[in-house]
């Protein structure tokens, strides 16, 4: 069952975003192998780069965020 605000929710939460970024940086480090050597890019750096987000969405969703009010 979602929660009553959750387009609010979605739309300001800093969880959210951050988690849509992990995914993004994951992407990335998923194609650069079919870059074939045009950039060089340390093995890794994307990856770790999604694991700190991922770290950062999971403190943003234990504290309070200000815009987000519950509407009980």
């Amino acid at each position: 069952m979602l929660i009553p605000n959750w387009r609010m929710v979605l739309r300001r939460a800093w969880s959210i975003r951050l988690m849509l970024l992990a995914g993004f940086l994951s992407g990335v480090e998923a194609a650069l192998p079919l870059l074939g050597g045009f950039f060089f890019i340390p093995p890794g750096l994307f990856a770790a780069l999604s694991g700190l987000t991922v770290g950062g969405a999971f403190v943003a969703r234990l504290l309070a965020q200000k815009d987000i009010r519950d509407e009980d």
